[in-house]
């Protein structure tokens, strides 16, 4: 008997903040336990929060994850204290480094050393929230700023989205979790709990209570094939992008990446598409009939995620698939 899962979901804002709020409230009264933001080209992740923050009580509620070039340590900081006192103390910050396109094109910044500036980052809100000087030896993100007269939570937590395993050992160093996308139950338990643990042993810390959120692309139906489809077509952009193309490869799903240059070189990206094999899918998703979406969630507990999050995959009915899996909360 598998212990229980303390299943969270990944609710982002598609064409009305109205609907996603009120999504939200569902996912807290079916007992999910947290509730995610991604950072796109929209709506402000930190901002959703505090919209959802205003309909729930209870859930846990993080971004998932804030590119750390959008904004200062400074900024972020202030907003994250701000909406978790708002929210009764129930919010996550997790940060990402994103991608040199996203970075350089629409925040006018570049990554020089990701691992190196993620740490400067994290380290300095950390500093900031728990009213600490910021370091002085930052190189890229200096700062002086303490804030006065108002104290944060000391015990914010934050976590770090990570796919390299540079990035996870820093992940299991200096965050209390870390946020994974596109990482399979075989990554995480050969490639991510390994990493993490020797970060949180450079720390001297164990795993005891180091969160590992994995978002799993979900839908409970009964055409698991076109939802697979509809799936295959939304990853181009991660098959083309550097920090995903390194993971996916490290997955043992080198072919695919391989296909799927091999179609875009041609100008043929229907064959680039379909290079993304079934078996990529079926180990990364949970997608089928309940019972299948079930056994695919509880493969990521097995793996040593200890907060397998449920996303929606496009133009599948997502409030039916989070009412189904909410069997798993209970």
């Amino acid at each position: 008997m598998l212990p229980r899962l303390a299943v969270g979901t990944f609710i982002s804002v598609g064409r009305s903040l109205e609907t996603a709020m009120q999504r939200a409230a569902e996912a807290e009264r079916l007992g999910y336990e947290s509730a995610y933001v991604t950072h796109i080209a929209g709506r402000d992740s930190q901002t959703v929060l505090a919209a959802y923050a205003t309909r729930t009580e209870k859930i846990k509620l993080g971004t998932g994850v804030l590119p750390i070039y959008s904004r200062t340590p400074v900024a972020t900081a202030q907003i994250a204290a701000t909406i978790d006192e708002f929210s009764g103390a129930r919010c996550v910050l997790g940060l990402g480094v994103s991608h040199r396109v996203t970075v350089e094109n629409w925040y006018g910044q570049t990554i020089d050393k990701p691992v190196r500036e993620m740490r400067e980052y994290a380290t300095t809100v950390r500093a900031i929230l728990n009213g600490d000087p910021p370091p002085e030896d930052n190189q890229k993100f200096k700062t002086a700023f303490q804030f006065a007269g108002y104290a944060a939570r000391p015990d914010f937590p934050i976590y770090i989205a990570a796919l390299s395993p540079a990035m996870l050992r820093l992940a299991g160093e200096i965050g209390d979790g870390v946020i994974l996308w596109l990482c399979n139950p075989d990554y995480i338990r050969d490639v991510v709990v390994p990493e993490v643990t020797k970060g949180r042993e450079r720390a001297g810390k164990s795993l005891d209570g180091f969160d590992v959120v994995a978002a799993v692309p979900s839908a409970v139906t009964d055409e698991p094939e076109e939802a697979r489809a509809k799936l295959r077509k939304d990853l181009i952009p991660y098959f083309s992008l550097p920090f995903y193309r390194a993971m996916i490869e490290r997955s043992g799903f080198e072919d695919d990446v391989a296909g799927f240059d091999a179609g875009m070189q041609k100008g043929d990206p229907d064959a680039a598409v379909e290079a993304i094999s079934d078996r990529f899918l079926q180990t990364l998703t949970a997608i089928g009939d309940h019972g299948d979406a079930v056994a695919s969630v509880e493969r990521y507990l097995e793996a040593g995620a200890t907060s397998p999050c449920v996303g929606a995959v496009a133009q599948t009915d997502f409030d039916a698939t989070l009412e189904a899996l909410a069997t798993l909360t209970g």
